[in-house]
């Protein structure tokens, strides 16, 4: 969940903070702090022969929460389209400039997200795993803003207080930042440190 972040107005322009990852998995999601177990041999084998790659526009399978508000949910995540932004699009995002991460340019992520079964979930809940994979190896979260807004050309921010039931969708579109000059070649869904990350690649 994200919205902790969007509670400060700015004065002068939006701060934001995007988490680069420098593994496959990330320790710090609540999903990797949960008390998992090691995995047998057994399962081990049964979960390398699990599908781990897709195509946009085809869903993964289901996930289930690791909120302990909807602990009994399941969930699908399916990207949809990625689309990489301009120098322009940054310029007149409302962001402050990052002086230490360099020039970068936004990757816009749709995604559908749908509600399987149990408790409610909020949008925000359902799509905190996703990363964005560049050329250049590195893994990057969705943008959090963290004081004000930013506004990108038709990618509107996803509500991410609204819950969905069983059955329930959502189209969202989701904002990353990557250093410029690299491109964006896959979307990645992490499933905490026993699981590998599901894919999307992008097609340049």
């Amino acid at each position: 969940m994200r919205t902790w972040t969007r509670v400060v107005p700015a004065a002068m322009g939006a701060l934001a903070l995007a988490w680069a990852l420098t593994g496959c998995n990330d320790p710090g999601s609540e999903k990797s702090r949960g008390n998992s177990s090691p995995s047998s041999p057994d399962s081990d084998s049964a979960a390398s022969n699990e599908k781990k790659t897709f195509r946009l526009g085809e869903t993964g399978p289901e996930q289930e929460s690791h909120m302990q508000k909807s602990a009994d949910a399941k969930y699908t995540v399916t990207p949809t389209k990625v689309q990489t932004g301009t120098k322009a699009d940054m310029d007149n995002s409302g962001l402050e400039k990052d002086k230490e991460s360099g020039p970068q340019v936004p990757v816009y992520v749709w995604s559908t997200l749908t509600h399987k079964s149990g408790t409610a979930m909020e949008v925000g809940d359902m799509d905190d795993d996703l990363v964005v994979k560049t050329d250049k190896g590195q893994r990057t979260r969705a943008l959090l803003v963290l004081m004000g807004g930013a506004t990108w050309p038709n990618c509107p921010e996803p509500e991410t207080d609204k819950k969905l039931s069983a059955g329930q969708s959502e189209k969202i579109c989701t904002a990353f930042l990557i250093p410029e000059g690299q491109k964006a070649v896959a979307v990645e869904l992490t499933q905490g440190y026993y699981k590998e990350p599901l894919e999307w690649p992008v097609d340049n």
